[in-house]
């Protein structure tokens, strides 16, 4: 077992482990630490514990010490510098003529770099662009290519729950989603219905996933074959999956037709998983959805 703290440096980012050292920490404390990217100021979110050896990456880096108020200062500065640096990039881009949209520009704590973050159909040259920020700021510059996720995380904005984005209030990373998590929860497989601010599935299609799997490995589909606690054989019309109920057809020897409604249990047939009957018979709303998934396995995720 190693033992660890917790750091995180951005609002919602990703969690870091750095060993304490000699520092005893609390959780919102604020500490230098080294990392890829050099000196970095960050937040303790996670309090001292114990994890196993295999979810740390070795070598360990420990905590350089914790804040000091003239730290504190020096990273509000830095801040207020990237409000500056945004600008004079905005600047250059279009000096340049670059088909890019700068994102968030960013300083390091120790001032030896400067990050830009942005976004761009394809493939930028930016090798001028460099030149004259690195002119300017006399540091090191990088320009990062960010996914329209990751946009969105870093610009936050509200959902169409009315709500802020959960990418930007308390998903530290994105989790996998698809399709078939929408056709798995009966929504509507309209792209406009089911996609985010970004453009791409909504990330809350995943917390109900494993809710709907459950709640629907009790019912069967729509068009099966059931048999009712009357001994009549119908035929499934609908199905309710939070309240459990199943609407069934039956066609009486007259050729009477009735609808009745019945709790899953009352009901007699072959369970199985529901994840492929899906109806799509409008050939736009079927490219749309295609063109969706494309994109889902194309984006790119870049997460610091």
């Amino acid at each position: 077992m190693t033992k660890v703290v917790g750091v995180r440096f951005r609002q919602v980012g990703k969690i870091y482990f750095f060993a304490p050292g000699k520092y005893s920490v609390e959780t919102g404390q604020h500490v230098i630490v080294e990392t890829a990217r050099g000196v970095e100021y960050g937040q303790v979110v996670l309090g001292e514990r114990e994890v196993e050896d295999t979810a740390v990456i070795q070598p360990l880096k420990a905590i350089i010490r914790i804040a000091t108020p003239e730290d504190d200062e020096r990273e509000l500065k830095n801040r207020e510098k990237e409000k500056e640096a945004f600008k004079i990039c905005l600047e250059k881009i279009a000096k340049h003529n670059l088909d890019m949209k700068l994102i968030k520009a960013e300083y390091t704590f120790d001032n030896n770099k400067v990050l830009f973050y942005f976004t761009a159909d394809g493939r930028i040259d930016f090798r001028e662009l460099v030149k004259d920020l690195a002119a300017v700021f006399k540091t090191r510059i990088e320009l990062r290519q960010i996914g329209v996720r990751d946009e969105t995380k870093i610009l936050g904005g509200i959902g169409s729950c009315g709500r802020p984005l959960c990418c930007a209030t308390f998903l530290p990373e994105f989790n996998p989603v698809s399709i078939k998590m929408a056709k798995e929860q009966n929504l509507s497989l309209n792209p406009t219905k089911i996609s985010g601010v970004c453009g791409r599935l909504m990330c809350c299609l995943k917390n109900e996933q494993d809710t709907y799997e459950e709640l629907n490995s009790h019912l069967p589909n729509v068009g099966d074959s059931v048999t009712t606690p009357d001994k009549l054989v119908g035929e499934v019309s609908s199905v309710n999956v939070l309240r459990q109920r199943v609407k069934v057809l039956i066609t009486h020897d007259n050729d009477e037709k009735e609808l009745k409604e019945y709790p899953v249990e009352e009901l007699r047939f072959k369970r199985k998983r529901r994840f492929d009957k899906v109806r799509i018979d409008d050939d736009k709303e079927l490219k749309a959805l295609e063109e969706l998934e494309r994109k889902e396995g194309k984006a790119h995720i870049s997460d610091d």
